[in-house]
């Protein structure tokens, strides 16, 4: 198991910040951090740590999907999770065509039919008007279709042959973690009996903390990497801090805005790392 990033004072010190404040809905525009995002695509000069980062994000798409699935259902409204949901589905349909036409290689584009075979009946669930009685099975599929996904990553950073690559992809997999902790903290807010809850967070929460530790000690992160890094460690406070509470209370606002600032400075760190010079 991974230390804690967050000291234990910090903590406490965080829990008291969240029983003096009201509870009101963060109001908090995703706009500007999904353009931010969803604008850079695999061209076709693009670099196969360009890739690894593109199919890094269909990870993270996955779990942003019914992160924002169970927000809808909820009728909550922090950031438009309705319009996210439906960019977050144009996203993934154009990232797996970048991809298609980046690689011709046998073991890519068999993942990427993999992919597309599981993605298409998802689609058409997440297109619908969302419902608990298809939540507990939508994570289900969607954890398949993330599997998929990683295995495309996987295949990408082996054709790579190098530490960067590698880098790009674990760097990349932290946005995905953030929005899965994010969508099985909405589940739970939304009083879905999910399977493994407390199992399926502590193994998320220990592979960021481990990812995070060796992003800061590798020699491919610079300074301005490094000061990326310093602020999603403050984002992930509120994680583990609500990881650890017993009370079984919940602030989606909350979690959600941090989720979402890591998301978004993740992804300027791992597009670092791609077009960094070897």
């Amino acid at each position: 198991m991974a230390r804690p990033l967050i000291p234990r004072k910090q903590i406490l010190l965080m829990k008291k910040m969240i029983s003096n404040r009201k509870t009101t809905p963060l109001l908090v525009s995703m706009t500007l951090l999904f353009s931010s995002w969803s604008s850079m695509s695999v061209a076709t000069d693009s670099t196969i740590d360009d890739a690894i980062n593109k199919a890094g994000k269909q990870r993270m798409i996955t779990q942003r999907l019914l992160k924002d699935y169970a927000m809808v259902g909820m009728h909550m409204d922090l950031g438009n999770p309705a319009k996210d949901l439906k960019n977050c589905i144009q996203e993934f349909d154009a990232i797996l065509a970048d991809l298609e036409a980046f690689s011709s290689d046998k073991k890519v584009q068999a993942s990427l039919k993999h992919i597309q075979t599981l993605w298409e009946p998802l689609k058409a669930t997440l297109q619908k008007t969302p419902t608990k009685a298809k939540a507990a099975q939508l994570q289900t599929d969607l954890d398949k279709l993330l599997a998929a996904c990683q295995e495309n990553t996987r295949i990408l950073t082996g054709l790579s042959g190098s530490q960067r690559g590698e880098i790009v992809g674990l760097s990349g997999r932290q946005r995905m973690l953030s929005q899965r902790m994010a969508a099985l903290y909405m589940l739970k807010a939304w009083k879905i009996d999910q399977m493994q809850f407390a199992e399926k967070l502590s193994t998320s929460m220990d592979e960021f903390s481990a990812a995070h530790q060796r992003l800061e000690a590798s020699p491919l992160t610079t300074d301005e990497i490094h000061t990326l890094l310093s602020k999603v460690k403050k984002s992930y406070a509120w994680f583990e801090m609500m990881g650890r509470s017993k009370s079984g209370r919940v602030i989606p606002s909350l979690i959600n805005k941090s989720a979402n600032n890591i998301l978004a400075d993740m992804d300027k760190a791992t597009a670092l790392y791609a077009e960094a010079k070897k």
